[in-house]
């Protein structure tokens, strides 16, 4: 066999349906797909390939996937921390974004989250922010995957003046990306608080017309139940699944606020949950509860949500705060395991995107969006089993190569396909001109 590269790791976590380890393996890559993945010395004696790779001590996974984020919301990062959800959002987020966010500000915030991503493992997020133009061009400069959103809000903002400008753009957006290798489109509403009836209604419509998902806040505190309940006389849950939007195109971000009806018609429906833990933690605004949805067959998947609310885009610290958070809410320490944390973060995400054909594991068939980490650190010995020593103890500064459709986007750890020291220069002179105004 022929191959464009053969890596040598000590470890594969193929998240497979078997959830295999395999041990001492190689995999290689032609053609930007992953062509063979077999035992260490059959590959020496049958795969000829044109790059070597040998990683002792090196575990392989596929590419981490974000699936609830704003990528650009990196510029916000520590601006208004320690308040509750509605203070943070109406009174500080809000009015910094209605002033200073335009088409350079997403510009550079994207580009500082997507370096931040790429190094620490994540070849593919779902972005919901406003100009995703923008995003989506500043993304696949870098050579990153990603399914952006089309914003929807009723009110008026730098980037629109109303629901259906919202649209417009957003539908100009899905066609200039339609066959694009690494950019994909989902329509955003940002929430039920945020957008009426007949723009949700037109958005299901055109959903199921362009077979795109819809990513939407929902369920993430008590005050939105209260809210709904006293404006709608309903919950938000119920509202959304009387406009036909409970389906198997919804992802539905956080979910800290569930019965078990709910849980039962998401399972009923196919409809998908983004669970961001650390994001919740900080704002309060509850547990999403995990080994229930699990249990129940619900597909969840995992998300940082924005910097200005986590404050980092790190989904390898994501799967230890799942998988713990997930055990004291359900009360056993066998909740939420390792390998559950995992699937979350690779192969769940990709099916929540409608891209598990093409990325979520490591497969012969899919694309080679790879992650290899160096267990070679005191954090991580001795190595008894490497998928939980990824989940509990590995850290993202472990990343040391990346490979998204077989390109090397993180080679010994360093981006090749962004300027690090020009990205980080860009962010500090935001910060600056943003706190002077506050002075």
């Amino acid at each position: 066999m022929q191959a464009e590269l053969v890596i040598y790791p000590q470890w594969i976590l193929p998240v497979d349906r078997d959830n295999r380890q395999l041990t001492n393996h190689a995999l290689a890559i032609a053609d930007g797909r992953i062509v063979a993945i077999v035992p260490a010395a059959e590959a020496r004696q049958s795969i000829h390939a044109q790059q070597v790779l040998e990683l002792p001590e090196h575990v392989l996974i596929p590419g981490l996937v974000n699936a609830h984020t704003h990528a650009a919301m990196t510029l916000l990062r520590g601006l208004a921390d320690d308040l509750p959800l509605m203070t943070w959002l109406h009174d500080y987020i809000w009015p910094t974004e209605q002033r200073w966010v335009d088409a350079e500000f997403v510009r550079d915030g994207t580009r500082l989250a997507v370096l931040e991503m790429l190094c620490g493992g994540v070849t593919c997020y779902h972005d919901m922010y406003f100009h995703p133009e923008v995003t989506a061009q500043v993304t696949a400069d870098a050579g990153m995957r990603a399914v952006i959103g089309m914003i929807v809000v009723d009110f008026p903002t730098g980037y629109a003046a109303n629901a259906d400008e919202y649209l417009s753009k957003g539908l100009a957006l899905h066609a200039a990306y339609r066959d694009h290798p690494l950019i994909r489109v989902a329509f955003a509403p940002h929430s039920p608080y945020a957008v009426s009836d007949a723009p949700l209604q037109r958005i299901n419509a055109l959903a199921a017309q362009l077979d795109v998902p819809i990513h939407l806040h929902l369920h993430e505190t008590h005050d939105e139940i209260v809210q709904s309940e006293r404006d709608h006389g309903q919950r938000p849950f119920q509202r959304l699944d009387q406009l036909g939007l409970i389906n198997s195109r919804l992802l539905a971000i956080h979910m800290t606020q569930l019965n078990d009806a709910e849980i039962a018609r998401l399972a009923e429906t196919g409809a998908h949950v983004v669970h961001c833990p650390e994001s919740n933690l900080k704002l309060a605004s509850g547990f999403c509860p995990v080994e229930k949805l699990l249990a129940a067959g619900v597909n969840v998947a995992l998300g940082t949500d924005g910097a200005a609310s986590n404050n980092d885009l790190n989904i390898l610290g994501e799967m230890r705060t799942a998988a713990l958070l997930g055990k004291g809410v359900a009360g056993s320490a066998t909740a939420v395991s390792a390998t559950a944390a995992l699937r979350m973060a690779t192969i769940n995400g990709a099916l929540a995107l409608g891209l598990a054909d093409e990325i979520g594991s490591l497969e012969v068939g899919k694309s080679a969006d790879i992650v290899a980490l160096d267990f070679n650190d005191l954090h991580t010995q001795p190595v008894y089993h490497p998928g939980s020593q990824l989940v509990y103890a590995a850290s993202r500064q472990q990343v040391r190569q990346v490979w998204i459709r077989g390109h090397q986007v993180v080679r010994d750890g360093v981006p090749t396909s962004l300027d690090s020291a020009e990205v980080i220069a860009a962010a500090r002179a935001w910060g600056k001109r943003i706190i002077d105004s506050a002075v």
